[in-house]
């Protein structure tokens, strides 16, 4: 698939977002006049991150990761020689839950299949989960459960998934918020994040 193709298909998956009144949280997103975020990054990224849910600030803006947990991933992709450009980020939930909650089990189950199609348009050689809810579904999805315990336990390992496009690296990761309210988490994340940078990136 070219690029243009992908990015013809990724429009797609955004209008059907945009239109989806079976979620409380579109409705929720109309009426406080926000913004559904449904991705960034290079649609030919060998590295894909998937956290849970956007927040106020990102349904502002319609971009992942631009808030005060977004500052820690930037300087996190800096510190391993990864760039926002060379990368894809997005999350499981397209719209943000109120007060930033976290997503409930329907509203994963509803989203989810959007985010299977983007990982099948950008078949990313590596998928690196940003928190538990992120973790659970992508391991649930891909036939990992057996393997599910808690993030403390799984964090910086790596798991295989058998995709019909081939074969994905998996790497659950803590969010990023965790240093946002603890900065000595910073040095255990980047640690985490260290052996994303083994993963060559292809020219933007």
């Amino acid at each position: 698939m070219t690029r243009a193709e992908k990015q013809t298909a990724m429009e797609v998956i955004h209008r059907e977002i945009e239109c989806l009144t079976a979620s409380f949280l579109c409705e929720e997103r109309i009426r406080t006049q926000m913004l559904p975020v449904i991705g960034e990054g290079s649609l030919d990224a060998r590295v894909m991150f998937i956290g849970e849910a956007p927040g106020k600030k990102e349904a502002l803006t319609g971009k992942p990761f631009c808030g005060a947990s977004g500052k820690v991933l930037d300087q996190l992709l800096t510190d391993t020689g990864l760039s926002r450009e060379s990368v894809y980020i997005t999350n499981v939930v397209k719209d943000r839950p109120p007060k930033n909650r976290d997503p409930k089990p329907e509203e994963i189950e509803l989203y989810g299949p959007f985010l299977d199609r983007q990982i099948a348009l950008i078949q990313p050689t590596v998928i690196a989960t940003l928190g538990r809810f992120s973790m659970e579904y992508v391991m649930r999805r891909y036939g990992l459960e057996e393997r599910l315990e808690t993030i403390s336990g799984l964090h910086g390992k790596q798991h295989t998934l058998k995709m019909e496009f081939g074969t994905v690296h998996m790497r659950p990761l803590y969010h990023p918020a965790v240093a946002v309210y603890n900065r000595t988490r910073y040095s255990e994340l980047l640690a985490d994040m260290q052996s994303l940078a083994d993963f060559e990136q292809p020219a933007t």
